[in-house]
């Protein structure tokens, strides 16, 4: 448990500084990128300004953070229920908005620095009633059925964001925070991996919902940075990400807490998705920007994997 909690925490800082520094690519990138024309009829960002983005250096070293919380959080999703794991992960808005007062000069309101003692707190409701993980063992056909959620999320979702434009900064929030929340599932779920077994892997469904998942809710995010303000997308984020696969893990994978504890990891689950969507809602900086991001737009920094 303990080994799993680290490696949870670990790789949320790593997601967290990753998402200030591909904040700031993508921002530079997208405000570029309209400087030219070069957005669609909706006003969203283009292809080539999202691939541009992705080609910054900012967003290149974020990227890089992201694979190796990537990494451990995989190794946390199975070594802790989904309920904890996941919600340990998304207070990554907390490590964020904490290096945005010393990477972005940005001043966090007394409403905020509230919201981030409510999330340490609620973790630590969640870390003391946290019980053993289940074991994942699920039909084949729970991933297929995996697979194919994710597969309609991620694409069907671009699809719809492309349509809407800059309407959609809430929409790409929720359906990346969905994907990553799926990816954790799809870990959990994995076959071949203890013991390691390449040919159960390589024909799991759910090794495919990982990739899926991963890829689109990573691309998703970087639209929804790249959407003006994002703090209404990174509230629906934290949601997506944790709230349907703490209850996938409860009530289809076996997770549980410890007995006589459900109460306390209740509470702690709320506190925490609560005052993880208020740092996210109210991340509006304050003041100027700092000089490593001149001009830079306002909105919330945050980011969720």
């Amino acid at each position: 448990m303990l080994i799993g909690l680290l490696t949870a925490v670990v790789a949320s800082i790593c997601y967290g500084t990753g998402s200030v520094l591909q904040a700031v690519g993508s921002r530079k990138s997208a405000r570029r990128e309209a400087a030219a024309g070069l957005t669609t009829q909706h006003g969203g960002p283009s292809l080539s300004s999202t691939a541009k983005a992705a080609m910054t250096w900012e967003f290149i070293v974020g990227t890089v953070l992201d694979f190796v919380g990537f990494g451990l959080g995989a190794l946390a999703a199975r070594m802790l229920p989904l309920f904890l794991s996941q919600t340990v992960i998304s207070a990554n808005l907390v490590v964020t908005a904490v290096l945005s007062v010393r990477m972005l000069g940005i001043r966090l309101t007394r409403a905020e620095w509230t919201s981030i003692g409510v999330v340490c707190s609620a973790l630590v409701l969640l870390a003391t009633a946290a019980g053993a993980e289940g074991s994942g063992h699920t039909p084949i056909a729970t991933h297929w059925w995996l697979l194919a959620v994710s597969l309609l999320l991620m694409v069907g979702g671009t699809v719809v964001v492309r349509l809407l434009g800059a309407r959609a900064a809430i929409l790409a929030g929720l359906l990346s925070g969905l994907g990553f929340g799926a990816l954790g599932v799809g870990v959990r779920v994995l076959n071949g991996v203890d013991p390691f077994d390449p040919g159960a892997l390589l024909t799991d469904p759910a090794l495919y919902a990982v990739l899926v998942a991963g890829v689109g809710g990573m691309y998703l995010h970087t639209v929804a940075l790249q959407i003006g303000s994002v703090n209404g997308a990174t509230a629906a984020l934290v949601v997506g990400e944790t709230v349907l696969p703490g209850m996938i893990g409860v009530l289809w994978l076996g997770d549980a807490s410890r007995p006589g504890f459900a109460w306390l990891a209740v509470v702690g689950f709320v506190l925490a998705v609560a005052g993880a969507v208020a740092v996210a809602w109210f991340g509006e900086p304050e003041g100027g920007p700092s000089p490593a991001v001149a001009h830079e737009e306002p909105g919330e920094l945050a980011r969720i994997g």
